[in-house]
């Protein structure tokens, strides 16, 4: 069999920067792929991407993670796991995944800035990034009363007006789960019709009828009132009964047309989408889906994180776009790296 320093030396004749296992990725699904494949030998390299640590380091409190009955800082349970897979082995550096060849083996990696590596196997835990807004005060306040994960952090302000952002079925979803917390729960909609499929629209109608939610047809968002020490004080909205009325205030004919409003309320949630970090995957043969997220074998039994080309795996939000928890993040990673080493094995035993 084929050694793993002749397999390096021969590929890139010592010049480049070979791994067992490099992984794309920093968050929690990464961080728990690099701790299992640690402990399998597998010598793990992490690139973190330009969102190091993942969504998790934008929560200020993690109360729902198990194992820490009185919460945990995001940031901290981050550190906490990267101490951790260190200390079985795992490499962590910056560096942004721009592209992969999966075309030669080893994969080479090329990062954003030219650095190139190579790898017998890749985990892809890259994750995917929370929609925005873009407005005044929403990044000072992210994690102090905006949130993107209702969640995550809707039972922090309980007994608070809540102000739901989006007209999809996350939307919906979100502000329903929010009733068991909030007085009341504004679904914020920049348009008259709700995108959401019937069933989130009849069961959010309920809860209108109930008192509990409030819709805000044709609605947008402007500012976001507030500070860090106290969370969020009111919110700065605009309307206009053809709704996008921030585009009617661009045009000096309806400007004058679009209310102005403010709402005091404790939290905003914005239920926007996400987009997977998946861009570095494109030229490749790995399979996403028509929003961009990784397609992974799923089904029972192992291999269940295994993409169609061997020797690439996919684990966390990348490919989750329906429960996107840390605990399942967490569990993700495991098996892509339980999935990773029966494959190395494989390899190693067949000579590759």
């Amino acid at each position: 069999m084929e050694s793993r320093e002749s397999r390096t030396t021969a590929t890139d004749g010592g010049g480049v920067d070979h791994r067992r296992l490099v992984i794309a990725g920093s968050g929690i699904a990464a961080l728990s792929a690099a701790i299992y494949a640690g402990r399998s030998n597998n010598d793990p390299l992490l690139f973190e991407g330009d969102e190091p640590g993942g969504q998790l380091t934008l929560t200020t409190e993690v109360d729902n993670y198990p194992g820490f009955p009185d919460g945990i800082n995001g940031s901290e349970l981050i550190n906490r796991m990267k101490k951790q897979a260190q200390k079985f082995g795992a490499e962590l550096k910056h560096g942004i995944v721009e592209a992969i060849d999966d075309e030669s083996r080893p994969f080479e990696i090329t990062l954003s800035n030219g650095d190139v590596y190579t790898a017998d196997a890749i985990i892809v835990a890259s994750g995917a990034s929370a929609r925005t807004l873009g407005i005044p005060g929403e990044g000072e306040l992210m994690g102090y009363g905006v949130s993107t994960c209702a969640t995550c952090d809707g039972a922090f302000f309980q007994g608070e007006d809540m102000i739901v952002v989006g007209g999809g079925d996350a939307a919906m979803e979100e502000a329903a789960f929010l009733t068991k917390f909030a007085d009341t729960v504004y679904i914020v909609h920049r348009r008259e019709k709700f995108r959401a499929e019937d069933y989130w629209i009849d069961r959010v109608d309920e809860m209108v009828d109930d008192g509990d939610i409030e819709l805000l047809r044709n609605t947008e968002a402007m500012e976001i009132h507030g500070s860090q020490q106290e969370g969020v004080d009111h919110v700065s909205l605009v309307s206009h009964p053809d709704g996008h009325p921030t585009e009617k205030l661009d045009d000096p004919a309806t400007a004058e047309e679009v209310d102005h409003f403010d709402m005091d309320v404790g939290a905003v949630f914005l239920a926007i989408g996400h987009t997977p970090n998946t861009d570095f995957l494109e030229n490749t043969g790995v399979e996403l889906d028509e929003d961009g997220y990784l397609v992974t074998e799923g089904g029972r039994g192992g291999g269940r994180t295994r993409t169609d080309v061997e020797g690439i795996f996919g684990a966390g939000d990348v490919v989750d776009f329906h429960y996107q928890q840390a605990v399942t993040a967490a569990g993700m990673g495991s098996q892509a790296a339980l999935d990773v080493d029966e494959w190395l094995e494989k390899e190693d035993s067949d000579g590759r």
